[in-house]
Parts: structure tokens; C-alpha cells; sequence
């Protein structure tokens, strides 16, 4: 875990590829004073959506994904959850989890404070999901929903454009998902163990980002926050 200070606040950024022994580098955001664990864009059930198309891929995606959550909440000791939109790819999905990851899911939701923040892939969630569902939320002076409103001044926390940082060394094209942040606001990247990225430096996530002076990504990294400068406001 990785401490930094955000709006005033202590967070810690959270390996949740490392923590599982994914290695993916997807990170979780962790608010000590909320006892809050923050993730986005879990995507379950991408798998068996795609397989209804023909696009047969392994039916795990959900049991990765949850396993590496549950060991981002015993690692953090975080009571509550907050899951930042398209927690599901689709609203179908809670009905077709697979036992075993139907099983692990219930068990979070049973044993924590569990909010569903829905986003544009699952916008009608059930109750078959368990916890709670809203649109969005404020906490503790903080705006939590799925995806960013540009032209906002209000510190907010969200989801949506999977960024992940994209960089050339020593001849490789290395991508790993990254954090965002714009002034007082943050998107995090994609925590679904079958998702894709999008470029940090998009102008589709600095537009998102706007009003700000500078844009960087942030990543965790052997215990410290490296920061990638991605945009500069012109003088």
C-alpha cells in the first residue's frame, strides 16, 4: 500500500494485482478515516456475457476479480466498499455467476458495508447482487460516481475510461494500469481481472479531467508513488 494526500485526505493506493499474486497492478483506493475500500469497473461476468455471442473465454474473470478484492479488504481491514460503476458488464450478470463466485460475492456483501455505484454497463443492477445501489454519492466531501463531470470544481472520485499508463523502455512498450488525478479529482483504473485500458494521456480522460492546471498518472511501485506527468495547462 501506498500513502498520498488527496483533497486534504490520507489514501493509500492499493496493489491489487500484487496483493493476489496477479501481478496486474490494478490498483484499489483506501480512505482510512471512511474505513473505505474504493474500486472501479469490476466488469463481472464479461466472460459469460461474450460466451452468449459465441466468444467463448474463460468463466473465471469473476472468481479473479473477487478473490483479488477480498484480499485488498483483509490487507486494508477496510469495513466498507464502494464499487464505482460497471461493476457488472451487464445488469444480467448477477443471475449468471457461478456458484463458487456466487458464494464469494454474497459472503462481501453480507460481511461489509457494500455500496453499488451503477455505471453505463449495468444500469439497472438488482437486488440479486446484494448491498446497496445508488447513482452516485458524497462522502465525507467527496463526489463518488462512475464517470467524471468536466467543468465541476467539487472534489470527486470516479471510474469509467480504464487508464492505464503506456511507456517505452529499453525497447519495450510497457502498459500498466494507473490512477489518474486532476487537481481534486481522481479516476481510478479498472479492477475487473478481464478488462482492457485506455491511454492516461487520452484527451477523451483530460477532457474528462477539465478544469486543471496539470495532469499526472499515478502507480504504486515497490512500496512508493510514481508519478507520470501526462498534461500541463499552457501559461
Amino acid at each position: 500500500m501506498v500513502p498520498f494526500s488527496f483533497c486534504g485526505e490520507e489514501m493509500l493506493l492499493v496493489d491489487g494485482g500484487a496483493q493476489a499474486g496477479a501481478g496486474r497492478g490494478a490498483s484499489a483506493l483506501f480512505w482510512p478515516r471512511e474505513q473505505a475500500l474504493l474500486v472501479a469497473d469490476l466488469h463481472l461476468e464479461k466472460a459469460s456475457f461474450f460466451a452468449r455471442t459465441g466468444q467463448m473465454l474463460p468463466p473465471y474473470d469473476s472468481r479473479e476479480t473477487l478473490d483479488r478484492l477480498a484480499a485488498a479488504v483483509r490487507v486494508t481491514g477496510a469495513r466498507r466498499v464502494f464499487a464505482l460503476g460497471d461493476n457488472f458488464h451487464d445488469s444480467h450478470g448477477p443471475a449468471r455467476l457461478e456458484p463458487r463466485a456466487a458464494g464469494m460475492l454474497a459472503a462481501l456483501t453480507r460481511a461489509l458495508d457494500w455500496v453499488w455505484i451503477t455505471g453505463n454497463h449495468d444500469p439497472h443492477l438488482g437486488e440479486e447482487a446484494g448491498g446497496t445501489r445508488v447513482d452516485a454519492l458524497m462522502l465525507g466531501g467527496l463526489a463518488l460516481r462512475h464517470q467524471a463531470m468536466p467543468g465541476t470544481c467539487e472534489a470527486e472520485v470516479s471510474g469509467h475510461f480504464h487508464p492505464r499508463l503506456i511507456v517505452a523502455a529499453r525497447g519495450r512498450r510497457i502498459a500498466r494500469p494507473c490512477a489518474v488525478r486532476g487537481g481534486n479529482r481522481l479516476i481510478l483504473p479498472a479492477y475487473g481481472a478481464l478488462t482492457g485500458g485506455m491511454n492516461a494521456g487520452d484527451p477523451a480522460i483530460v477532457g474528462a479531467l477539465q478544469p486543471a492546471d496539470a495532469i499526472e498518472a499515478l502507480v504504486p511501485a515497490q512500496g512508493r508513488l510514481v508519478r507520470f506527468p501526462l498534461w500541463q495547462k499552457a501559461a
